[in-house]
């Protein structure tokens, strides 16, 4: 009976266990050898002293061994907890502390880092680097080493049920106070069953696992794949910021199924050489975590005509919950945005006014979301937890009360019952799939010691990015005070919440109720630049 997210790979290597289930770097991985490889580590894991409801940090740069992490620590009864490998190093501090990681999945190249962190956190143990130092304050196990533990499955007592934790996502980070969101196995498997479904995953697809392993969005890579006997190939780090390179990627490797944020096809289709490529293996592109210029999406589609489109959405909290399958051309959306959808038939819909009352049809309002693919909460965060969820009274008899989970988004249903996405309630923004809350990105701005206040926002180019300006404690050089600014963001911020250019200002302009006018902000700076002024603004 299926029902751990890691019995989807032990239930096609019985299948087909000579069939590739990840691909990196032209190194394929079969499904028997995988099960074999993930039994390794997770045994080795146990021996280490890892027990069932753990937390195991991975911190990896993609690659084979990335995914045998994941399904390696799942199967020593743990949750695994993805580590941006290009994070600060406080940034993974807190996440160690926070999460109470004492043991790590990484590599060579991170020992310096994770004996450093050993020093401050509870971490004891990292498998993959080796060493040979017995002074280093942590233990390590390297590759070699793990690859002689035995082959047979891990030994995990109690047994795991499908409530256990399967992994932690932390948010983006940049209020220094992330959130992790904690999902089981049974949301995760709900999630892998669900979409493998709408897309029709299958034996001989090959997918893109485009997406980082703290991003959401590669669940699904690593777990529908598995889930129906395809193949995922993790795209390496270098070819993902090169366009060019990955539309070849994607050619060599006939890829089937794509998945990624909007911003990478945009990058794709502007800059990949899509002309000089054959990509009819396509059969699906799907893209999500922000929206998708219609015009290029219109380009998209007619450079890639075999290809069916489909626009998902859904918060790191409830996995995906909608979709859109956008039609062939041509459409009415050339240059109309594209709906988020309707749920699909595992989640409940449910959209309220302000006063937490379902909306009249048509109305704007908050979506709410109720599906097995949603969060038990966020880690060792009770009082966040409980805003999260909106328990609706009675459902539909007073002995019953329905659970739904706030997505903060807005939105409003179309006469033909497809959502159309509105906005935030809040300050919290996407830029380039990533999940970032302005109101932290100010904090950390403001606690340099130069900086009295900060206002940051979101351009509206094409890709979107963030600017900030700020205002200085007292008078000093703008280019030191600047330079010295940038480096502390950079410091105290994951690299997609850095602003792309911070100005130094002698005042914000505010609104009537005193607050700082952020639109009137950017319109001051564009005139300032416009007239080449720079008298009172700096942009670094």
């Amino acid at each position: 009976m299926r029902f751990l997210i890691q019995n989807v790979l032990d239930e096609f290597a019985q299948r087909t266990p000579e069939a590739t289930v990840f691909r990196c770097n032209d190194i394929s991985l079969s499904y028997g050898d995988c099960v074999e490889r993930t039994n390794q580590l997770a045994n080795a894991l146990l021996e280490q002293g890892v027990r069932r409801g753990d937390r195991v940090g991975i911190y990896l740069h993609k690659s084979l061994e990335s995914a045998i992490a994941v399904f390696g620590i799942l199967k020593a009864g743990a949750a695994y907890v993805p580590i941006d490998p290009r994070l600060p190093q406080n940034s993974v501090h807190y996440l160690l502390a926070h999460c109470g990681i004492t043991h790590v999945v990484s590599e060579s190249s991170k020992l310096d880092s994770l004996v450093r962190l050993a020093e401050t956190t509870q971490l004891e143990c990292a498998i993959g680097p080796a060493s040979a130092d017995e002074e280093l304050p942590i233990r390590t196990m390297g590759w070699r080493d793990v690859a002689a533990m035995p082959t047979t499955p891990a030994r995990v007592q109690p047994a795991l049920i499908e409530t256990d934790l399967a992994y932690i996502m932390y948010t983006s980070g940049s209020t220094g106070r992330p959130k992790g969101i904690m999902h089981t196995h049974r949301s995760g498997l709900s999630y892998a069953e669900a979409a493998s479904g709408v897309y029709d995953v299958r034996p001989g697809d090959v997918l893109s696992n485009h997406s980082h392993l703290h991003f959401d969005m590669s669940t699904f890579d690593l777990f529908s794949g598995p889930l129906r006997g395809a193949t995922t190939v993790i795209i390496p780090e270098m070819h993902m910021i090169m366009p060019a390179s990955l539309s070849q990627l994607i050619e060599d490797e006939r890829m089937t199924i794509w998945y990624s944020v909007s911003s990478a096809l945009v990058e794709l289709l502007l800059r990949g050489d899509l002309e000089q490529r054959n990509l009819e293996s396509l059969r699906w592109v799907i893209f999500g975590g922000e929206p998708f210029p219609s015009n290029h999406l219109h380009n998209l589609m007619t450079r890639l005509p075999n290809a069916r489109f489909s626009n998902v959405y859904g918060p790191a909290e409830t996995n995906v919950c909608t979709y859109f399958n956008v039609p062939p051309l041509p459409n009415r959306y050339a240059d109309t945005p594209i709906p988020i959808g309707r749920a699909w038939d595992i989640a409940e819909p449910l959209v309220i006014a302000e006063d937490g009352e379902p909306v009249q049809a048509g109305e704007q309002g908050e979506l709410l979301i109720a599906s097995s693919t949603q969060m038990q909460g966020y880690w060792n965060d009770p009082e966040r937890t409980a805003a999260a969820f909106h328990r609706l009274k009675p459902y539909p008899d007073p002995t019953y009360e329905k659970v739904y989970l706030r997505t903060g988004d807005l939105v409003r249903a179309q006469e033909d019952g497809d959502f159309v996405f509105l906005g935030r309630k809040d300050r919290q923004v996407k830029v380039r799939g990533f999940r970032i809350e302005l109101d932290g990105i100010e904090a950390a701005l403001t606690s340099h010691e130069l900086v009295a206040e900060a206002a940051v926002w979101v351009t509206d180019k094409q890709p979107a990015t963030l600017e900030a300006a700020v205002i200085l404690r007292e008078a000093s050089e703008a280019g030191s005070a600047g330079t010295d600014i940038k480096r502390h963001a950079q410091e105290n911020l994951p690299h997609y919440a850095v602003p792309e250019s911070i100005a130094i200002m002698d005042r914000f302009p505010r609104t009537g109720t005193g607050k700082i006018d952020r639109r009137e902000i950017q319109a001051v700076l564009k005139e300032l630049r416009s007239a080449s002024s720079g008298r009172n603004q700096v942009a670094v």
